[in-house]
């Protein structure tokens, strides 16, 4: 027995130190990218102040002012995405991305290093996406942080670092650019918010959390189309992480755009009516 157990961690230990000591070589070199651990300790950090020291910081404290510090860092967001979006476009929709079957190549020409770059940029404005939360907790909108706005951005983060690390380019790369295309509208929407508070109770600001629910279907359309074609070979497991991981987000999103603006409205509705 205590033989088999020594086989069996010893394996473990291996399986476990090949997992995280391999690093794609056009991101090896980049901040943040050879151990999991400083993702780790910035997501760890990031729980804790919301959910713990964060309240207890502001429990007797009035909401920070943080307008001047938003229009900057939401300004900040707009050019990023574009940017993002721009690359993603030159790079790989515009080139000889395939929709159907794209498997990661190995050139380790510029263009490559170019591509697997970008998609370490899209990780590092995962991390800055944090500050969304940061700032609802030292505003006091506490009501704004859900169990989806968490969950949706630790795991954008985690995801996204392993991504980068083991696979930086390839199929997947679409979930990125429709993700910063769409966050180059939600972040516009809160930019403008903070001019025209109006804007919050415009008609029009449902179809900002449609476009994120069409951009999760769009995403698990793509991400099955290489299951369903023999010898396609893109990676598996990544791909089928990526598709479960959408659909999920699609029913949560499809859930909070049914409750917020679907039975609200019928409600308001039938209040006028009575």
């Amino acid at each position: 027995m205590a033989q088999m157990w020594k086989v069996f961690s010893e394996g473990a230990a291996y399986c476990w130190n090949g997992f995280w000591t391999y690093t794609d070589p056009r991101v090896e070199n980049l901040p943040l990218m050879r151990s999991p651990f400083p993702m780790l300790t910035i997501l760890a950090a990031y729980l804790y102040f919301v959910l713990s020291l964060g309240p207890r910081f502001m429990k007797h404290r009035k909401p920070y002012n943080l307008d001047k510090v938003m229009i900057v860092y939401n300004a900040v967001q707009v050019i990023w995405c574009c940017w993002l979006a721009k690359l993603g476009l030159e790079l790989v929709w515009l080139g000889e991305y395939s929709y159907t079957c794209q498997p990661l190549t190995w050139d380790m020409t510029q263009r490559e290093y170019d591509y697997a770059f970008v998609v370490w940029c899209y990780f590092v404005l995962k991390i800055v996406d944090l500050l969304d939360t940061v700032f609802m907790v030292l505003r006091k909108n506490n009501r704004q942080i859900t169990f989806l706005h968490l969950y949706h951005h630790t795991n954008m983060v985690w995801g996204s670092w392993i991504g980068t690390k083991f696979h930086p380019g390839g199929h997947h790369t679409f979930f990125g650019a429709t993700n910063t295309i769409v966050h180059c509208l939600l972040y516009s929407y809160y930019l403008i918010s903070l001019f025209e508070p109006r804007v919050k109770g415009a008609w029009w600001k449902k179809y900002v959390t449609l476009s994120q629910i069409v951009q999760f279907g769009l995403n698990a359309v793509h991400g099955i189309i290489p299951f369903l074609i023999p010898g396609c070979n893109v990676n598996k497991l990544i791909g089928g992480a990526l598709l479960a991981q959408n659909m999920y987000m699609f029913a949560l999103f499809g859930d909070f755009y049914y409750k917020n603006y679907v039975r609200k409205g019928a409600t308001r509705s039938q209040d006028k009516d009575s």
